[in-house]
């Protein structure tokens, strides 16, 4: 198609792309660099490590490692779908137990923060059963998402109490 003949609504968003691109290329170019965070307990510097002297758990990772990697523990036997570790979010997949043929479970685990405290964990769980060949949505037991919430904490104590017995000193 002929310039002349495009639409002006194509010509106005391949503008925006246009400036979009520009705009990201010109952040790139930029030299100037962020200062450090001030909090000593949550910023790290190049080696990695804390101006507390001891190792940043969190560096890397824009949640509680520990509340993180415990999500992981846990989840770990359904497949994953995505992870973000910076936005704090784990999906998991549709997971089938092989003991019940007509029925599946996805998970999605938010970390809410950079310390471990218990409300810094949510868990969704779905839940679907198959009615005449069709998956539909089925209710899940708030027991259930409380208990996938108390394990994650728990494992994250766990990995947090053997990193500390290691030599590992805790930022937060």
């Amino acid at each position: 198609m002929p310039p002349s003949s495009r639409p002006p609504a194509f010509a106005s968003r391949l503008a925006l792309a246009a400036f979009a691109l520009a705009l990201a290329l010109a952040g790139c170019a930029s030299k100037t660099e962020m200062p450090p965070p001030s909090d000593p307990g949550l910023g790290a510097n190049a080696a990695g490590a804390t101006a507390k002297g001891g190792p940043d758990v969190n560096a890397g990772v824009g949640v509680n490692a520990y509340l993180w990697r415990g999500a992981l523990d846990i989840l770990s036997f359904m497949p994953l779908a995505s992870e973000d570790p910076f936005g704090g979010v784990i999906m998991t997949d549709w997971y089938q137990p092989t003991s019940v043929a007509n029925e599946r479970f996805r998970a999605t685990a938010y970390i809410l923060g950079r310390q471990m405290r218990a409300d810094a964990i949510r868990v969704t769980l779905f839940r679907q059963v198959q009615q005449n060949g069709q998956w539909v949505d089925a209710p899940v037991s708030k027991v259930t998402v409380g208990e996938l919430e108390s394990k994650v904490l728990a494992r994250a104590r766990e990995l947090r109490t053997h990193d500390l017995a290691h030599g590992a000193t805790d930022s937060y």
